[in-house]
């Protein structure tokens, strides 16, 4: 991982956690001899960062710790879920042995995280299981258009699991699309796919409220 990924995780994290509040400004000198770095790693860190609506550039204060609007995120997810119910439903069609095994291994490691209750890690075997779907649909534009829109998003996907229950019900919709995809049923993979991602209802509800709170703990 180079220098600008790891810094760009490094203060997602820091957003996420609640560690920079909304509003805050990101000195790129500051933040520099923090992380022990130039300040073109950081730059390009927050580049990355305002691509995911995380940070903000503004006239005279430079960038800050932003949020995006919740209909511009509602239609990113909207997006997700169609792109991710197309690769289910072409994995579903084209599985070889090799994914259906990589398919289970990463359930298995979600059920883990899951059963130990810790969302940090299920947030990373999460990742992985996607994008064992992705590539399980053999068609390589389509697996990097949605590993390019799930990075944009990751963020907002781990706010997802600090929601009440979250944890359970998103591996139990992993054992619904590992079931549907290795059962070749098209259609049934594409709906769980889709209706996993999307976020309507008690769950954008859930999510804007969490990016509200993101600077309640600074």
């Amino acid at each position: 991982m180079n220098h600008a990924k790891r810094l760009k995780q490094a203060i997602e994290d820091e957003i996420v956690e609640g560690r920079l509040a909304l509003g805050s400004r990101l000195d790129e000198v500051q933040l520099a001899e923090r992380f022990g770095v130039s300040r073109t790693p950081i730059r390009e860190a927050l580049i990355q960062l305002a691509m995911t609506g995380l940070v903000e550039t503004k006239p005279r204060r430079g960038a800050i710790v932003s949020a995006p609007e919740p209909q511009h995120l509602l239609a990113m997810f909207e997006t997700m879920a169609e792109l991710e119910a197309a690769c289910g439903r072409l994995a579903s069609r084209r599985l070889v042995a090799e994914d259906e095994a990589a398919l289970k291994a990463a359930l298995a490691a979600c059920t883990l995280a899951a059963e130990d209750e810790d969302p940090e890690r299920y947030y990373q075997e999460n990742y992985v299981f996607h994008a064992v779907v992705y590539r399980a649909c053999r068609n390589p534009f389509l697996c990097e258009q949605a590993r390019t829109l799930h990075r944009r998003l990751a963020p907002y996907r781990r706010l997802q699991l600090r929601a009440r229950h979250r944890l359970g019900q998103s591996l139990a919709e992993h054992a619904a699309i590992v079931e549907a995809i290795l059962s070749g049923d098209e259609l049934r993979a594409a709906d769980v796919l889709r209706a996993h991602v999307v976020v309507q209802g008690d769950r954008f509800t859930d999510l804007v409220a969490n990016l509200r709170s993101l600077n309640d703990a600074a």
